[in-house]
């Protein structure tokens, strides 16, 4: 918390324009929050490898949103290549994981904190084509859990926020086929990064001081599972 009272929050992966980490930075800030930023790439608070660089101090985070992570690993399991593998759970698993550490310690000592996880509709549903992301996705959701029940008693909330295809900068620069796909077969469209925003920012109020290992998912009703060859019918 900072000197006039203010909570600080932190959102890793920050650094691109139209990302969701930048739509969640300014829906904290709205609230109210002093927010710093995360990222590898260049123009954040701090520019820092998650999964395996020297992390600044962050003991004096109140708030932590865990966006960072990787979308670009493509393969079928039985020929996926284990160093993308590897490279999907360092940093989306691993590297959420060594930040979090690394403000849990203080969010312990202050007796609060607000975490919020970044996850996957891929991570309860599996993502053909992407086994990598998925997994570390899911297995954000067992960190969650485990943290919310391990400091249930210490003020501290641990929740996350599973987007469904969202039109982010990142999302939108894979091979375009891919996107087209997702935006044809979506019956409510592809998520705005603000509609996560809105998401994360419910979880780090205090409306939430009650809720805890807890999921959110918006997918823009994406799993109703709604399509069918009648589709059109019911929408007409």
């Amino acid at each position: 918390m900072t000197r006039d009272g203010k909570l600080k929050a932190l959102v890793t992966g920050a650094a691109r324009d139209g990302g969701i980490g930048q739509a969640i930075v300014a829906r904290l800030e709205a609230a109210g929050m002093v927010v710093e930023t995360l990222d590898r790439e260049p123009g954040c608070t701090y520019q820092a490898d998650i999964a395996a660089g020297e992390l600044p101090a962050l003991d004096d985070i109140d708030v932590y949103i865990g966006n960072a992570g990787l979308t670009t690993m493509f393969g079928a399991a039985h020929r996926f290549r284990l160093d993308r593998w590897e490279q999907d759970l360092a940093v989306n698993l691993t590297g959420t994981f060594r930040v979090l550490q690394a403000c849990l310690g203080g969010m312990r000592e202050r007796g609060f904190g607000r975490i919020v996880l970044v996850s996957s509709t891929a991570g309860t549903q599996g993502l053909p084509g992407q086994i990598s992301y998925s997994t570390s996705k899911a297995g954000l959701l067992g960190m969650m859990r485990t943290v919310a029940a391990e400091n249930i008693t210490a003020g501290i909330t641990a929740n996350a926020v599973l987007p469904g295809m969202t039109a982010s900068s990142g999302v939108l620069s894979m091979p375009r086929d891919i996107v087209d796909a997702w935006r044809e077969s979506m019956p409510g469209g592809l998520v705005r990064p603000e509609d996560i925003a809105e998401a994360v920012g419910f979880f780090a109020s205090p409306a939430a001081s009650r809720v805890t290992g807890q999921m959110i998912t918006v997918d823009g009703g994406d799993s109703l599972n709604t399509r069918s060859v009648t589709s059109s019918m019911v929408r007409s």
